[in-house]
C-alpha cells in the first residue's frame, strides 16, 4: 500500500540491511518497549540478521524510502481451546509516531495471521505504552495487566475468499516493489572489439 511518500509492503531477507539500520537507529527507550528489556546494538542488530528469515511475516513502512515502522507476525501454536494463536510486535520509530502507521501495521498483520488460520493475535507491551495499549483496544483485544506488563488478545474472523485475493495481490506488488528498491549492479564495461 502507498500513500504519498509512505509505503507499506512485506519484508524479505534483501531487506536486511534496511532492517539492521531501522533497530539501530531505535532509541533506548523504544527498543526496550520493543524486545521487553534494555538491548545493546549488538543483540539489536543479531536479532535484525534473523528477523526476515524466522517463521512468520513481517511488514516494514517506509517514508521517503527510509523503513520507519516494523511489525512481525509470529506463529506459536495452540492454545487450550485448540486455536491456532501468533504473537505480533509493532515498533515505530519515535519521530513517526501517532501518524496511524501502528494502526496499519496491525491491519495488515491481522489479514495476514487470520489467512494462514490463526484465531487469535497476542500482544504483549510494558504498562506504561498506553498508546500501544490503546491501539489494541481499537483492535477488539481483551487487555490483561500483569507485574509491569500488558497483553492483550485478539480474536480473527475466518479468512475469505476475498481475504485469500487481496493478500495475494499485496505479496506480488510487495515483492516487485522489494527488487525494484534493491540496488542495481554496476555496468560491466563493453568488450573490447576484435582488431
Amino acid at each position: 500500500m502507498r500513500r504519498g511518500g509512505t509505503s507499506l509492503r512485506r519484508l524479505w531477507p534483501s531487506d536486511g540491511p534496511a532492517v539492521r539500520a531501522f533497530f539501530l537507529r531505535l532509541d533506548p527507550e523504544t527498543r526496550a518497549s520493543r524486545f521487553m528489556a534494555a538491548v545493546g546494538d549488538r543483540a539489536a542488530a543479531s536479532y535484525a540478521e534473523r528477523a526476515t528469515v524466522m517463521s512468520g511475516v513481517v511488514v516494514g513502512i517506509f517514508v521517503g524510502g527510509t523503513l520507519r515502522a516494523l511489525g512481525e507476525l509470529r506463529p506459536f501454536g495452540n492454545g487450550p481451546s485448540g486455536l491456532r494463536r501468533a504473537e505480533v510486535a509493532l515498533t515505530v520509530e519515535q519521530g513517526f509516531r501517532r501518524a496511524g502507521l501502528g494502526s496499519m501495521l496491525l491491519q495488515r498483520l491481522a489479514e495476514a495471521a487470520r489467512n494462514r488460520g490463526i484465531a487469535e493475535l497476542r500482544l504483549s507491551c510494558l504498562s506504561h505504552n498506553v498508546a500501544m495499549r490503546r491501539l489494541i483496544m481499537a483492535f477488539g483485544a481483551e487487555m490483561r495487566l500483569d507485574d509491569g506488563e500488558s497483553e492483550g488478545a485478539i480474536r480473527l474472523a475466518q479468512a475469505t475468499p476475498l481475504s485469500l485475493w487481496r493478500e495475494g495481490i499485496e505479496t506480488a506488488l510487495d515483492f516487485n516493489l522489494a527488487v525494484a528498491a534493491l540496488p542495481l549492479s554496476r555496468p560491466r564495461p563493453p568488450l573490447p572489439r576484435a582488431a
